[in-house]
């Protein structure tokens, strides 16, 4: 199996790739070629025994998707965009980056499959902030979709493309809506969501992390673990019970901010709780404000997709994972 991932160096990329070099199986598949791109050169991941191909491109260039696709893949999983904050800041970047460049890699596809016979799998990480207000508390899988960010708009085009290009058999597309990823290593991002992921990650390292907004703040969550768990199990699974619907609302952890901070307390105790400073933001405020708070995931879960089921859990695997299990 030959696996592009574009998006490599990005967080969850790295982990999936980890994940693939790690084993050398993507789900029971054998890889012996993986193609990893980004705007900078993914690196090789250790231990990996097949070809490896990294590419540093620019993927809102036309001439870039035909160059991804050279080596003809049999798994995709489009990773690569600018995130929520940035996309909101920067009209015509993130048009130009979440939108167009999808699109590009879409029909250079289309392309191919009109002389050749081709038909990769694709995945698509979409995400929860195609929903906007008015909200329930909690969003089934019939929902539909009205984005109240640029971001949330760009990523509910690309899934209309997705469900028509699986219509008309140009490649097997599976869109999942991932749900805010904690805990998420490394440094901030431009995200609006970053601060789920701060209150938890600095206090855990000895660090002040800012809180912008009320206690009272309730979102869904979902570990990076579990997200690389998700695009295994969307890249090899049989796609003919999922039908025509190719998007999906993938199961997570839901909380509030004040349960996030409990569930901190009660892993590593009062003394990261302590390292909070309340400084409110009303820009985030605005923007979480139109993201939904809870999702019955029952599609997703009948077909096979499996998340935590506390935020202690997610806790913990950030120590597991980032921190060598240690305080």
């Amino acid at each position: 199996m030959h696996v592009l991932i574009s998006g490599a160096a990005g967080m969850i990329g790295r982990k999936f790739t980890a994940a693939i070099a790690s084993t050398g199986k993507l789900g029971p598949h054998t890889v012996n070629r993986l193609t990893l791109a980004d705007t900078v050169e993914p690196e090789t991941p250790p231990g990996f025994a097949g070809a490896v191909t990294r590419l540093a491109l620019d993927i809102s260039d036309p001439q870039t998707a035909p160059q991804l696709l050279a080596g003809r893949p049999d798994v995709i999983i489009h990773l690569a965009a600018i995130v929520s904050g940035e996309a909101e800041q920067d009209f015509d970047k993130g048009y130009r980056i979440n939108l167009d460049g999808t699109r590009y890699l879409f029909d250079a596809i289309r392309h191919i499959t009109k002389t050749e016979s081709y038909c990769p799998r694709l995945v698509f990480a979409s995400s929860i902030a195609v929903f906007g207000a008015p909200l329930p508390d909690e969003i089934d899988d019939t929902f539909f979709t009205a984005p109240m960010t640029s971001y949330g708009t760009q990523k509910a085009i690309c899934e209309l493309l997705l469900q028509d290009y699986t219509r008309r058999g140009f490649f097997d597309g599976l869109a999942i809506r991932l749900p805010t990823i904690c805990i998420r290593p490394g440094r901030p991002n431009a995200a609006a969501s970053g601060f789920f992921s701060g209150i938890l990650r600095e206090p855990l390292a000895g660090k002040t992390a800012i809180l912008p907004v009320p206690d009272t703040v309730r979102h869904w969550h979902a570990s990076p673990r579990a997200a690389v768990g998700f695009l295994v199990h969307a890249a090899t699974m049989d796609t003919g019970p999922v039908g025509h619907r190719r998007v999906l609302n993938m199961p997570g952890v839901l909380a509030t901010v004040a349960e996030q901070i409990e569930a901190l307390r009660a892993v590593a105790g009062d003394k990261p709780v302590a390292l909070i400073r309340r400084e409110p933001a009303p820009e985030i405020m605005r923007i979480i404000s139109n993201w939904p708070r809870g999702f019955a995931a029952e599609r997703a879960t009948a077909l096979g997709f499996r998340a935590e089921t506390s935020f202690e859990e997610i806790i913990r695997i950030h120590i597991e994972d980032e921190m060598d299990g240690e305080l």
